[in-house]
Order: structure tokens, then C-alpha cells, then sequence
């Protein structure tokens, strides 16, 4: 898992998202995934998106969709990157696809 500390900073901001968002790392820092279907077994609602740029990366919902983590999963390493989470609405807007 890389940069545990976009987490942190998340839900130092939105205190309300720190349970969500402590259970995905603690659940994706023991896991191994070798695709997209593995991933989904566990976080059934967990989307792959193509960004503005060609990155793919692949989104999940936290705390009943209040969130969006957004992360890059690198399936051959087994490395998690945490590129941004948000709230549903800045999510919404799909500006975070040009930045990545």
C-alpha cells in the first residue's frame, strides 16, 4: 500500500470517513489481487474508469457511497497506490480525470 497518507489527510477533513476508509486499508493491505474480479469479490462495487489521460485506475465506494477513493492498483506487483479520495459530489464533477 503507498501513501497511506492521503487517507489520513482525507478524513482529518471529512472525520466521517475515517471508519470507511480504515476498513478498506486494513482489507487491501493483507489482499491479493490478480484482477479486477478479485478485487470484486471483496469490494463489490469497486469500478475500473479510464481517466482523461489513457491511466486506468480503479474507483471504490466508501462509507455507502458518501466517498470515492481512487487508486491505481499495479496487479503484478500487488501494489495499492491511494491517488485521491472525495467526496461524492467533487467525484461528480469529474474534474479529478484531468489532473490524473
Amino acid at each position: 500500500m503507498i501513501k497511506k497518507s492521503v487517507l489520513k489527510e482525507f478524513w482529518e477533513k471529512h472525520p466521517r470517513a475515517k471508519a470507511g476508509l480504515m476498513m478498506w486499508y486494513q482489507i487491501t493491505n493483507t489482499a491479493k489481487w490478480s484482477s479486477l474480479s478479485d478485487i470484486r469479490r471483496t469490494f463489490s462495487h469497486a469500478d475500473p474508469v479510464t481517466t482523461e489521460s489513457g491511466r486506468r485506475v480503479v474507483i471504490f465506494n466508501i462509507a455507502g457511497n458518501k466517498y470515492r477513493l481512487i487508486t491505481a492498483i499495479h496487479y503484478n506487483t500487488g501494489i495499492v497506490y491511494t491517488l485521491m479520495v472525495l467526496t461524492h459530489s467533487e467525484y461528480s464533477r469529474n474534474q479529478w480525470k484531468q489532473k490524473l
